[in-house]
Order: structure tokens, then sequence, then C-alpha cells
């Protein structure tokens, strides 16, 4: 992220050690650490972040797509008309067969 070199560390070393002294420099060397630490972390969490919803984004356009290009629903819905067809046809061909009985029955 940063251009900081070996020279660059020294010299902010050299600056922390004449500002801060020698006997709280490892205190807030560690208390930065710290810091750098949870503001690494707190990045790192936010771009998980958005990576999941990137992904869960596209997730949801490949299904839609395959939804509309998939033509299995049209397929079942076809086939359930064709079945619902052949059911009535079956049933107006018995009830027809089954009229001519009951009426034969009438005239004997």
């Amino acid at each position: 992220m940063f251009d900081v070199g070996l020279l660059e560390l020294l010299l902010v070393g050299v600056v922390a050690l004449l500002v801060v002294g020698p006997e709280r420099l490892p205190k807030l060397a560690r208390t930065a650490g710290m810091w750098l630490g949870r503001g690494r972390r707190f990045i790192n969490s936010v771009k998980d972040d958005i990576d999941r919803e990137m992904k869960a984004d596209e997730l949801r356009q490949i299904l839609e797509k395959q939804k509309q290009s998939n033509p299995l629903h049209e397929i079942v819905d076809d086939t359930k008309k064709t079945f619902d067809q052949i059911k009535s046809d079956t049933e107006a061909a018995v009830n027809v067969s089954d009229k001519p009985k009951t009426s034969d029955a009438k005239h004997e």
C-alpha cells in the first residue's frame, strides 16, 4: 500500500526514540501494533463481506439466467396438460360407453 523502505522505517524509529524516550517506546510500539492489527482485521472483514455479497449477486444472476433458459417448467406444464386431456378423453369414453348400456336396459 505504502512504499516504505528500510531507511524510512529506521528514520521513524530514531525520531520516535527521541520524541517518546526509551522508557515508553516499547509500550508505544505495542499499542501502535495493536491498532494496526485491528485496522487490518477490519479492512479484511469489509473486503470479505464485499466479496461474499458480490458472489451472492453473481449466483443470483446465474440462477435467474438458468431459470429463464431452462424449459423444464414448460415441459412439466405441457405434460400435465397432456395427461389432463387423456384423462378427460378417457372419462368421456367411459361415460359414452356406459350410457348406451343403461339406455339398452330401459328398452328391455
